[in-house]
């Protein structure tokens, strides 16, 4: 009988669902609006239903006996979800559902209000997970039972009116009031700092992955890349993850030009080696690859070669090096000294780059024969430098200053743009 309530109920369900996705095709913009909100709550009664059944599932232990380690794996292998994603569903589940001791006795849900507004449906399953979270952190593990349990109401009472995002915030916050005392001196794990470098398979690029526990040490670094990742111009159309992907090479390339504190790296200092194949050297050096970075497209080795000390390493077919050269800056001192009196750092219009973190750009490219001369030669910084080699944007020297052509997406006459410099 029991399975088929559940088959009718199903069946129902999926019905109801087909009427809503015709009902879009002519719904007007205000139902559609209405629509959303809709659906929202039937999505948080699914997760009620669903984390109910997970609940009853690992109370009674039926995933035990039929041969899962725990009822997480059991989840994830039975609706294909990552296992850490099952793990926490099953963990914020059980805390929002009554239980039963072996004994037969049956235990309120551990997070009484919370599972109140989630039976409700004024909160959403990603607010629960958020309080778990906060909850079973060592700070909250800490406080007394009373302050654990108003803490808990109070958390609930505000998911009603936050995002998930500001709960956490919130959250995190009120559990660190309320444990003034904070970890014995010596119960207290010492932070944890990784950061690990991971080369792309394939050659290109690669991820960089970070924790930082020490609060200290992360403020430092988001303090830097905060402060070289804000917009340029008005013209700056870089995501926020882009322009602080950015600003941390920036300033690793800077420390590479300007650290002389550096230590040594196999007796050397740190630099940019360029590792070119003899064809592609004969083709003006059409493609190469990098020490770490791997292999690098033409643009970008045009970006590189414009301002750069490098080491070019020629390779034969066989991978084997033909000849060493020494470093050498392609723009010599005196004529840096010449860019950037004229320039006085980046000169792209309403950039503040001082010179010391800018490169000098070929306006025509040494592969395309362009000399290395004042009338070639333009300041730019990093961003604006990547933006000439990768967008439409073009620059060009009139009347012995630089002037920006911007894309017609951005003026479709394409009025040139001069940096405004006082004397």
């Amino acid at each position: 009988m029991a399975g088929d309530t559940l088959r009718d109920a199903h069946q129902h369900l999926a019905a109801a669902l087909d009427d809503l996705d015709a009902a879009t095709t002519h719904a007007s913009e205000n139902d559609l609006i209405s629509l959303l909100t809709l659906c929202e709550g039937l999505t948080r009664r699914v997760e009620a239903i669903s984390s109910a059944a997970v609940a009853v599932l690992d109370d009674r232990g039926t995933f035990l006996s039929r041969g899962y380690p725990n009822t997480a794996a059991a989840v994830s292998d039975l609706l294909s979800w990552d296992h850490r994603h099952a793990r926490s569903f099953t963990a914020a589940a059980t805390d929002v559902h009554a239980r039963t001791t072996l004994s037969g006795e049956q235990l309120p849900a551990r997070m009484p209000a919370t599972a109140a507004a989630f039976d409700a449906g004024v909160i959403g399953w990603r607010h629960v997970e958020v309080i778990h979270r906060v909850l079973g952190t060592r700070a909250a593990e800490r406080l007394t039972t009373s302050a654990w349990t108003g803490a808990e109401a109070q958390l609930a009472d505000y998911a009603q009116q936050a995002k998930p995002g500001q709960l956490l915030s919130f959250g995190t916050l009120l559990i660190d009031r309320l444990d003034q005392d904070g970890p014995e001196p010596d119960d207290a794990p010492p932070p944890v700092n990784e950061l690990r470098l991971v080369r792309h398979r394939g050659g290109a690029g690669g991820s960089i992955k970070g924790r930082f526990e020490d609060p200290m040490l992360y403020d430092a670094i988001a303090a830097v890349i905060d402060a070289k990742a804000r917009p340029l111009t008005a013209d700056d159309d870089r995501t926020a993850p882009q322009r602080q992907a950015e600003a941390l090479a920036d300033v690793c390339g800077y420390v590479l030009d300007h650290g002389d504190d550096l230590p040594e790296t196999g007796g050397r200092r740190p630099h940019l080696t360029v590792i070119i194949r003899l064809e592609d050297l004969e083709q003006r050096a059409r493609g190469a690859m990098l020490e770490f970075g791997g292999t690098i497209t033409p643009a970008t080795l045009r970006t590189l070669a414009c301002d750069a000390g490098v080491v070019p390493i020629v390779m034969n077919g066989d991978s084997q090096p033909l000849d060493v050269g020494r470093e050498k800056r392609t723009i010599p001192d005196g004529l840096r000294k010449a860019i950037t009196v004229r320039d006085r750092g980046c000169a792209h219009p309403g950039c503040d780059r001082p010179p010391s973190w800018c490169d000098v750009h070929h306006v025509d490219h040494w592969g395309r024969e362009g000399p290395t001369e004042l009338n070639n030669l333009v300041m730019l910084c990093k961003a604006h430098h990547r933006q000439i080699h990768h967008s439409d944007w073009t620059v060009r020297i009139r009347d012995g200053l630089p002037e920006f052509l911007p894309p017609r997406w951005i003026d479709p006459t394409q009025k040139p743009r001069r940096k405004i410099l006082v004397l």
